[in-house]
């Protein structure tokens, strides 16, 4: 997703009130907040013959934190193109704010916090003037963009590094100038796409930590990612995307818990064919995946699961027991690994 420089603009009351209620009765969102902020009912975006995303359905509630999980070329980024503005569907209807994107996409877009994947920050200026000179954009009276840039540093810890250039920043602390910058009208709703691609962990983590602050103070968050572990922290829901289309949604826990089991063995093993392996585990859980590297066997107990599979005379080089995570959801919904 690709961040434009957005303006300040009112909603057309002729326009706004097109949308009224879907052929199934729901009401579109409203500026009254008792609506979803985003509702999607067979939305669809081709790019001449190719299908990027293939007539899904979305709702997204104030105040939540609603997540696009799935792998590259899943759907997710030409979805929140969409979402943003930036990019008109090919079929089907899609309100944001209450508004339609087709016709009122610059007052949408007045209201929206928009963070791409790829940082597209001012290296010519100053931490602090990359936010006053965005605020700018939004109409924002000079001395107010002072004042809102200097709060918006502080949220994102970035405060001592005011007057430092852009360049000289670790790729962590310019993911959270960008989401700073995303901050600076107030918006709505802020868009996120992979929020945390290409961050080491620790700066993953804090980038988290300033995720979960904007959601407990009551922000709407929409975000894709292709990590599953930032979508179990950071997701109150989220749909599982492949081949453009969702195949689950629901709360992190509650996929784990509709589509996994509890626990999950991991088996390395040496020189054997792993799919030779696999079909001697047979009856010792609820089911075996076989991947390039290791074997996985989900089981309710992963310990009495692998004390079975020793008592078979199987000898691993590696084991490891863990908690079923969405990754294990994503492998048995579509047969590959997040990151496939």
């Amino acid at each position: 997703m690709t961040a434009s420089k957005p303006a300040r603009a009112l909603a057309d009351p002729a326009a706004a009130a097109d949308g009224g209620a879907l052929p199934d009765g729901h009401v579109l969102g409203d500026e009254s907040g008792g609506g979803p902020l985003i509702l999607a009912r067979g939305l669809v975006k081709r790019f001449g013959d190719f299908t990027a995303v293939a007539g899904i359905d979305i709702e997204v509630a104030r105040g939540e934190s609603f997540g696009f999980l799935g792998p590259n070329g899943a759907g997710k980024s030409s979805t929140m193109r969409m979402i943003g503005c930036v990019s008109q569907p090919t079929g089907g209807t899609l309100r944001i704010l209450g508004m339609d994107p087709r016709r009122q996409g610059t007052a949408i877009r007045a209201r929206l916090g928009v963070c791409p994947q790829l940082d597209s920050l001012d290296p010519e200026l100053s931490v602090r003037e990359n936010l006053i000179t965005y605020a700018r954009y939004f109409g924002i009276p000079r001395r107010r963009a002072r004042a809102k840039a200097d709060e918006l540093l502080e949220f994102v810890q970035l405060t001592e590094r005011a007057n430092s250039k852009v360049d000289p920043l670790s790729g962590g602390m310019k993911r959270r100038l960008t989401i700073a910058r995303a901050l600076v009208n107030d918006p709505d709703i802020v868009l996120l796409d992979e929020p945390t691609t290409g961050l080491d962990p620790q700066a993953r983590h804090l980038v988290w930590e300033r995720l979960f602050r904007l959601k407990q103070q009551g922000v709407t968050l929409v975000l894709t990612t292709h990590y599953m572990d930032e979508a179990e922290q950071l997701c109150d829901r989220l749909v599982v995307m492949d081949g453009g289309r969702i195949v689950a949604e629901d709360s992190p826990r509650a996929l784990i818990e509709r589509y996994s089991t509890r626990e999950v063995v991991e088996l390395r093993f040496g020189g054997d064919p792993l799919e030779d392996l696999a079909g001697k585990l047979a009856g010792l859980g609820e089911r075996v995946e076989v991947l390039p590297d290791r074997i996985l066997l989900y089981a309710a107990d992963g310990d009495a699961a692998l004390d079975a599979v020793l008592a078979r005379g199987l000898v691993p080089s590696g084991t490891l027991v863990r908690r079923s995570s969405l990754e294990d959801v994503f492998l048995h919904l579509t047969g590959r690994t997040l990151v496939d």
